[in-house]
């Protein structure tokens, strides 16, 4: 009797957790706005009602998905900019990040690149706020570099910000390149990223 608790929290992770990995396989298929609970319910082996056990409706889980689809890129992203050497090493291994992560967690990139600007706006809003939480770590990443010596904290986040864009916007072209398409749009990122690198070098406020 003693370990009936920790066997229903238990159950309730594997619920939880499998309503979260069928939202996300239908998602790949489907807008969050047109999905609906009995789907998710349907694909999770679950029934309607234990759903709002664990989310008040669709909106609070694709949240949750939002959290976990950006989770693992923050601590890579903050590796990369803590690393020793040269911009171009740095971009090398950033690009390849990037690539790897695509690679890794296809449902979550095109989660989160649909419904960036998808139709349901909390879900919008969870984007925007994890996408600045991650320009200000790139920002403090910045910062502690010697190339950033003398800039201003706004002109840190404006550079941080474009790294980030850039960065999400080389994951949504990877995401959608055939095996074939992947090196050019690699090398086309690295070639944009030593563009930037260029313009950090020379700028003046």
């Amino acid at each position: 009797m003693s370990h009936t608790p920790g066997i229903r929290q238990a159950q309730k992770q594997q619920s939880r957790r499998a309503l979260l990995d069928a939202a996300l396989g239908l998602l790949e298929h489907q807008n969050l706005s047109g999905l609906g609970v009995r789907e998710v319910t349907r694909e999770a082996g679950l029934s309607p009602a234990g759903f709002y056990r664990h989310f008040a409706d669709l909106s609070e889980l694709a949240v949750v998905l939002v959290e976990e689809s950006l989770a693992s890129l923050h601590g890579l992203v903050r590796s990369v900019l803590a690393q020793q050497g040269g911009a171009e090493a740095r971009i090398d291994r950033t690009v390849d990040v990037i690539a790897d992560h695509v690679r890794a967690h296809r449902a979550h990139v095109r989660f989160l690149s649909r419904e960036r600007h998808g139709g349901v706006r909390a879900v919008r809003e969870a984007i925007a706020a994890e996408l600045d939480r991650f320009t200000a770590e790139v920002a403090a990443g910045l910062a502690a570099q010697p190339a950033s010596d003398g800039w201003s904290p706004d002109d840190l986040r404006m550079l941080s910000r474009l790294y980030v864009e850039h960065l999400v916007a080389t994951a949504a072209a990877l995401l959608e390149a055939s095996p074939d398409g992947e090196p050019r749009i690699a090398a086309m990122a690295r070639t944009q990223l030593r563009l930037i690198a260029v313009g950090r070098a020379h700028w003046r406020d």
